[in-house]
């Protein structure tokens, strides 16, 4: 429903009420505007009436529908692991399973509402419901984030992002023996065709993605890598293992094996984060270690691997 709607009454409409002329012709229900005859956004000859109101030829009926209000985040005590904070900047080792904003069907529990427990401080550049967010790691990506707390830390880094200067290092466990030791990946990424909120490899509606992995370690059924990333694409390192055949482990969307150990979540970890200060220009860079359901996986690989 649009915002603002004048009505002058005719004479066939003379005598009707004024909620039910109103819902023939805003296609609204009676309740809905009943309550905003109430609350007194709708007016006859420039006067607040009730709903039941009769209306007379030539009345003047104004509708001025006020917008709906912004949900608010409420700050939550929820446990931070802060790398590094200062007057500008805030980076967080985000644990797997947490959302980094609020949306809608999750507008607790996230980061956001976590940090704002901490600090009131965030740059409002990205909106209300995004505040200090510069970029984003998946729900069950853990690892290193940086929230910009003033406007002119969310510029700085949102340009560094923007134009390739941030370093992005990851560490996964991917499903079978990747072969080279070193390879870069370029493959363009864009929306599903058929599935929406999945990615995909495509040629249509793509987006450039490029993707540089080397082997830490290899297992039976499994290889260690660390992956550099220039682009930051939706999904881009669980799309572009995917692609080369080696999904991400314990991937919800882009693996169908099961694993045969425990993790909730793909075993994914953000584990560098390089960029430019925005007040000193220092380059800076942060590291989070690795989460311990991702560490004891990979000292139960150790231990077959002696063993074989």
């Amino acid at each position: 429903m649009s915002h603002k709607h004048e009505f002058t009454i005719a004479k066939e409409d003379a005598r009707k009420r004024l909620d039910v002329f109103l819902a023939e012709n805003l296609q609204e229900s009676r309740s809905f505007l009943q309550k905003g005859i109430l609350e007194g956004w709708v007016k006859v000859n420039g006067a607040v009436v009730k709903p039941n109101y009769k209306l007379k030829e030539k009345d003047h009926i104004s509708v001025d529908v006020p917008p709906p209000p912004e949900p608010s985040i409420t700050p939550e005590n929820i446990p931070l692991d802060i790398i590094y904070e200062d007057k500008d900047i805030l980076v967080v080792n985000k644990p797997r399973g947490m959302v980094v904003y609020p949306a809608p069907g999750n507008y607790s529990g996230t980061l956001i509402n976590a940090v704002l427990f901490h600090t009131k401080d965030l740059s409002a550049r990205s909106g209300l419901m995004r505040p200090g967010i510069v970029h984003r790691l998946d729900k069950d990506t853990s690892g290193a984030i940086v929230l910009a707390k003033t406007d002119n830390a969310h510029m700085s880094l949102s340009r560094q992002f923007k134009n390739r200067q941030v370093t992005k290092v990851y560490y996964t466990l991917v499903w079978g023996n990747v072969k080279e030791d070193k390879a870069t990946i370029n493959a363009p990424i864009g929306r599903h065709d058929v599935k929406r909120t999945k990615m995909q490899v495509a040629s249509k509606s793509s987006r450039e993605a490029v993707t540089h992995f080397k082997v830490i370690e290899r297992f039976n059924d499994f290889t260690f890598l660390e992956v550099t990333i220039e682009t930051g694409r939706t999904h881009q390192i669980r799309v572009h293992m995917q692609f080369i055949g080696h999904p991400v482990v314990a991937d919800p969307v882009y693996s169908r094996k099961k694993p045969p150990f425990n993790i909730k979540g793909q075993a994914l970890h953000a584990y560098k984060l390089g960029f430019c200060h925005p007040s000193t220009g220092k380059y800076m860079e942060f590291t989070a270690p690795i989460p311990d359901d991702m560490n004891s996986i990979l000292e139960i690989l150790r231990k077959e691997k002696m063993g074989e």
